[in-house]
């Protein structure tokens, strides 16, 4: 699991399927920042990871500060299904 942070918002939402580093990666959370005070544009931190890593990420199994934390711009994220597109058991 990685904590990714976009600038901009790519237009995806909790569940989304994205590509990242090589692979389809799945976003588990998403916060919004910068809305009121931020910056010219949204931030979207994000929690991904690897369906595998599911179970993991519902019982909390990892520590949310340890996370290896990277940056991308919007235009860069490829968007695999949307979250509207995934069913999630």
């Amino acid at each position: 699991m990685k904590q990714l942070i976009i600038h901009g918002n790519p237009g995806i939402r909790k569940n989304a399927v994205i590509e990242y580093d090589g692979g389809e990666r799945v976003c588990f959370s998403i916060n919004r920042q910068g809305d009121w005070h931020g910056p010219d544009e949204p931030q979207l931190w994000c929690t991904i990871g690897t369906e595998d890593e599911r179970d993991d990420f519902e019982r909390r199994n990892y520590v949310p500060h340890w996370l290896e934390v990277e940056s991308v711009d919007a235009e860069d994220v490829e968007i695999i299904k949307r979250a509207d597109e995934v069913a999630v058991s």
